[in-house]
């Protein structure tokens, strides 16, 4: 039987997510953000979600603002809570109704990638003497101190990518790709939604910047010039 990993709705694109799971979110800001897939898990239903993401959304009507806006996360994991427009966080949080664990971004995206090699954790000086450090295991390496850090594996990734192909194939625009690789290796159930799908074989080797064996679905979501016109990333 053919491998085919694309999706024609976003309703069988969210099957199966359930309450309480730990979701990561691709993107940098709103460069390279899955919006579409974080309104479809809203429509889904999902509820008492934790959200691993480099922010906490901004505005109220689309994205993580809108999943936490309507009561679906309980926590989130994060570089920067508070940015401009970021006020579904700020009045959640203030109010007590959305817990926040704060991570330097550099350890987020090496806690994501250890997730995705299968290394369990790693030290690190970075928060050492901080409060983000407080409890955490320390060890002194060459006369330096380091806090242990724990991998993150979670149930899910949203991911949003420039191309794709039936087998899962994923390449990245420039700067799209950000947070959306490791995250894409880094979950039991990875779903990309890409601005143009190509043929099997248009993708050479050195192009293919997540292989397909880490993704589980694909759903096309137009988007920019044809994929020949564009700049992609190394």
């Amino acid at each position: 039987m053919a491998i085919n990993k694309i999706v024609s709705s976003f309703a069988d694109a969210m099957a199966g997510i359930k309450d309480g799971s730990t979701v990561l979110i691709g993107g940098f800001g709103a460069v390279g953000q899955p919006n579409h897939l974080l309104d479809a898990l809203t429509e889904q239903g999902a509820k008492d979600l934790t959200i691993v993401a480099n922010n906490a959304g901004s505005g109220r009507e689309t994205g993580i603002a809108r999943l936490m806006d309507m009561g679906r996360v309980r926590r989130i994991v994060c570089s920067f809570p508070r940015s401009a427009g970021s006020v579904v966080f700020e009045e959640l949080h203030s109010a007590g109704k959305l817990e926040l664990e704060l991570v330097a971004q550099g350890t987020l995206a090496e806690r994501i990638r250890a997730g995705g090699a299968g290394i369990p954790a790693f030290y690190t000086a970075t928060a050492y003497g901080t409060y983000i450090g407080e409890g955490k295991e320390v060890r002194e390496f060459k006369g330096r101190k380091y806090i242990l850090e724990e991998a993150i594996k979670a149930d899910v990734a949203l991911v949003e990518a420039w191309q794709a192909d039936r087998w899962g194939n994923l390449r990245y625009r420039t700067s799209g790709r950000n947070f959306n690789q490791p995250m894409a290796t880094a979950a039991d159930l990875t779903i990309v939604q890409s601005q143009h799908l190509v043929e099997l074989g248009d993708l050479g080797p050195d192009d293919i910047h997540t292989p397909g064996i880490y993704v589980d679905r694909v759903i096309h979501v137009p988007y920019g010039d044809p994929p020949a016109a564009a700049p992609l990333a190394d």
